[in-house]
């Protein structure tokens, strides 16, 4: 059962079941005691009736059956109506001979109720003691009289019938009043799901709260919660798309042009010039698009939450591994690309590491002049491994520094052939992987570090 509102009128509705099931079977009882003590009332008083008629005249009692006694038990029941008289020595008197004694022995004006079996038949049984004057001895005379139970049981019957009646009738008054009861206490709920259901499937407006009832408010402080977090990562989707469509325009329109130039020139040199230009302008656009895909993957490892891989790695190889791959653009430019660690193996999680280490790496020459000095170096304690790239270029100043890891920023003074995707790569990665990246100079007046700290996993 999936429906809170069924639910809840279940979990009313049973237990108030319950209770009229046990106060029916309750009244039952009571019902069958009460039809009992009536009955038991009548036949003592029939009893009496005849004990009073009893006379001891000439040494012989007299024993004389008024009608009254036993008109008091007519009803549309046809019970059938026995009685007894005995003497204190058993001589039976008047009445039935057959009709069971009572159990136990009765004094002068006491009474003994019993139910018994009497000619096939349950029938209920007074027994009366009663001491006749003018006896020798006052001897004692016990009348019994006898009825079948089909009145008793009629008459519990509409007793019982009658409250569970009334214990019905009560059960459906409350059900109604429980289920209107609990339809307006839902009525929120319902007319924030119409609202829900009813809005634009682009509209980020948070839900009011006006009119909630209080359980209800952690729901839509959750849902404005995230509906905010929607709207945030819809508007960075879009200035990306956006930056990184101008991005791309860019090299694209420079290629264009390039290869209108060369169609144009008549002679070979001016064609290898433009050959040469939008070789440039492509290799450009290739790495802006490999940048861009590396991008969308560090962000969906960020989402998995360090789904990139649970292969452990041996970080020393990879930093080996890009470095081979970056010698040759390093000899171009001279720049002196060394690696600094004392260590054989450091092993890690695998979270895109190579890529960090590229995008470091790529960085780090790009914007080191001819000559320059990039180094990278590896350490690692009981909590942490440090990896660090550093150069001797122009820096970043430090009121920029935390604005590099936005996606497609350059500083004013950057190389033309930037991409301003590098470091934000590396901080989509380092976040992946619950890494810290920092920036820092190298000395006091130019060059660029960048660190990564990456937690040693336990």
């Amino acid at each position: 059962m999936t429906s809170l509102r069924s639910q809840l009128l279940l979990w009313l509705l049973l237990p108030l079941g319950i209770f009229v099931a046990v106060s029916s079977w309750v009244t039952y009882r009571n019902a069958v005691d009460m039809a009992t003590a009536t009955h038991d009332r009548l036949l003592l008083g029939s009893a009496r009736i005849i004990a009073e008629q009893i006379r001891y005249d000439d040494g012989i009692f007299q024993v004389e059956v008024p009608p009254s006694a036993l008109e008091l038990f007519q009803s549309s029941a046809h019970d059938h109506v026995y009685y007894r008289v005995t003497a204190a020595n058993g001589t039976l008197l008047a009445g039935s001979d057959d009709l069971p004694l009572p159990p136990g022995k009765l004094s002068p004006e006491s009474s003994i109720f019993f139910t018994a079996s009497f000619r096939g038949e349950k029938v209920r049984i007074s027994a009366y003691g009663k001491s006749v004057i003018a006896a020798p001895d006052d001897e004692l005379v016990i009348v019994e009289v006898a009825q079948t139970l089909q009145a008793h049981k009629i008459f519990s019957d509409q007793i019982w019938e009658h409250a569970v009646l009334q214990h019905s009738l009560i059960l459906v008054f409350v059900a109604v009043l429980l289920g209107l009861g609990v339809r307006s206490a839902l009525a929120p709920a319902m007319q924030l799901r119409d609202h829900m259901q009813h809005r634009k499937p682009d509209s980020l407006e948070p839900l009011a709260k006006l009119n909630i009832p209080d359980e209800l408010v952690p729901i839509v402080d959750a849902v404005n919660h995230y509906v905010t977090r929607l709207d945030e990562h819809m508007a960075a989707h879009s200035r990306f798309i956006a930056n990184a469509s101008h991005q791309l325009r860019t090299p694209l329109t420079v290629l264009a042009t390039q290869v209108d130039y060369g169609l144009r020139s008549g002679d070979l040199q001016g064609k290898d010039a433009a050959l040469r230009g939008m070789d440039i302008s492509l290799q450009h656009g290739i790495r802006l698009v490999n940048q861009l895909l590396l991008l969308s993957s560090a962000e969906a490892a960020g989402d998995k939450r360090g789904g990139a891989g649970e292969e452990e790695i041996d970080l020393v190889a990879v930093v080996q591994q890009t470095l081979e791959e970056f010698a040759m653009f390093a000899q171009e430019k001279r720049i002196d690309l060394g690696f600094d660690c004392a260590y054989d193996s450091v092993t890690v999680g695998n979270g895109m590491l190579h890529e960090l280490v590229s995008n470091l790496v790529d960085n780090a020459l790009r914007y080191t002049p001819r000559g320059g000095i990039v180094t990278v170096s590896l350490a690692r304690n009981e909590a942490a491994i440090v990896l660090k790239v550093a150069d001797n270029g122009p820096g970043i100043p430090e009121q920029e520094r935390q604005r590099v890891f936005e996606r497609f920023y350059r500083l004013s003074s950057g190389q033309p052939d930037g991409t301003g995707l590098g470091l934000a790569i590396v901080a989509e990665i380092a976040a992946a992987i619950g890494a810290v990246v920092a920036l820092s100079s190298s000395d006091e007046q130019h060059g660029l570090t960048v660190t990564v700290t990456i937690p040693v996993r336990q």
